[in-house]
């Protein structure tokens, strides 16, 4: 059925095309994302929560969906828009096309807009609220304008796990299922952990889990409320601070909990998790235009000069000068100079941190040596 829809913007752009996935109308920050694959992982990393992602490739979904490409048990975007939603599905390890995924999972979605026209809009005036659905243009505008700013909203309590939980899967779980059992292949993770890991769930990625196992850590991971007192009485070797949603300034209970627990152990930081660390060291972070978000963004790491292409997904920065001798800049997107990570040493344990995703998921491999650092450190 090619029920006609609307995207609006908060400003007032409009596009028309055709409703897909759920019906109904969302609400959300129109961004866009400039990987050419990986939707799945976009639509179920939990860090895109309260977003109506733009996925600039021109076609979607001709590789349908599979379980095992989850970066979270389930959806977290508002709503998604593409240019063409492929009706052809062609993936051996495809289980359900991408619109049936989409309505199965509660997420509105509009296809056939213009793509090309609505990113250029977006890296012009700026990333901003939409609206999209089935209602008059004229309703989708009041609900884009009603819409709150990302500016000051915690969503890091939409994300998280309600319980402690411990995490031991790793990459293996990614080998081929077993057409018998329907489970994946038994396949090795090596010799015991040598590491214990606290993860604090800001929204985290499970690949970021497996990376964690693949490099010899058990991971208990805990709600993003937990205090450093919560997060010491599990006695880990390292800390690691997660990716999520939301403005890292308001998560303010977190920032708390990473000032006491630095140099205690070692501490390792994504994304989010990233921001707040600088936070936490007495520094400030900013709204970016339209942020980072893609699969192809160059970072240099400046110790070295060695250049990574990695995989970004944030929409605030950390300000450098904020943080002037307080802790050393390590990288730099070649981009806009922005700061892409961190280090610091005070009271004896490092600390360190990055903006950008080196578990990849989807993505290149570049910045996987960031979790065997890690590894180092605790040892």
């Amino acid at each position: 059925m090619n029920e006609r829809a609307h995207l609006v913007l908060a400003d007032g752009t409009t596009f028309e095309g055709l409703a897909r996935g759920a019906r109904g109308t969302t609400t959300g920050e129109a961004v866009f994302t400039t990987g050419m694959t990986g939707y799945q992982e976009v639509l179920t990393d939990p860090s895109y929560a309260g977003q109506l992602v733009t996925m600039t490739a021109p076609e979607i979904g001709n590789t349908g969906t599979t379980r095992e490409d989850q970066e979270a048990q389930k959806s977290y975007v508002s709503g998604f828009i593409v240019h063409e939603l492929s009706a052809a599905t062609s993936n051996w390890r495809s289980t359900e096309p991408l619109d049936a995924y989409l309505a199965r999972n509660g997420i509105v979605a509009i296809a056939g807009v213009d793509t090309r026209g609505l990113t250029r809009h977006l890296r012009d005036h700026g990333a901003q609220m939409a609206a999209i659905g089935t209602e008059s243009v004229e309703v989708l505008l009041a609900k884009a304008k009603a819409a709150p700013s990302m500016n000051g909203l915690d969503l890091t309590g939409g994300v998280t796990t309600r319980e402690p939980y411990v995490w031991t899967e790793g990459s293996a779980a990614w080998v081929p299922r077993d057409a018998t059992t329907d489970r994946p292949r038994a396949a090795g993770h090596g010799s015991e952990p040598k590491h214990h890991v606290v993860a604090i769930d800001y929204g985290v990625k499970l690949n970021i889990l497996r990376s964690l196992v693949d490099h010899g850590c058990r991971v208990t991971v805990l709600p993003a409320t937990a205090t450093a007192k919560d997060v010491l009485a599990h006695d880990p070797d390292g800390i690691f601070l997660s990716n999520g949603p939301g403005d890292p300034a308001a998560v303010t209970h977190a920032i708390t909990a990473i000032r006491e627990l630095l140099g205690q152990k070692p501490v390792l930081g994504i994304c989010l998790g990233h921001q707040m660390l600088a936070l936490a060291l007495g520094g400030r972070t900013y709204k970016m235009k339209f942020g980072h978000r893609g699969l192809n963004h160059p970072v240099k790491d400046v110790s070295t000069g060695k250049i990574e292409i990695t995989t970004q997904n944030h929409g605030f920065a950390v300000d450098v000068e904020s943080l002037a001798g307080r802790c050393k800049v390590t990288h730099v997107h070649l981009n806009d100079g922005t700061c892409m990570g961190l280090e610091t040493s005070g009271g004896g344990a490092p600390a360190f941190s990055v903006q950008y995703h080196p578990e990849a998921s989807a993505g290149p491999h570049d910045a996987r040596y960031l979790f065997r650092r890690f590894a180092d450190a605790m040892s």
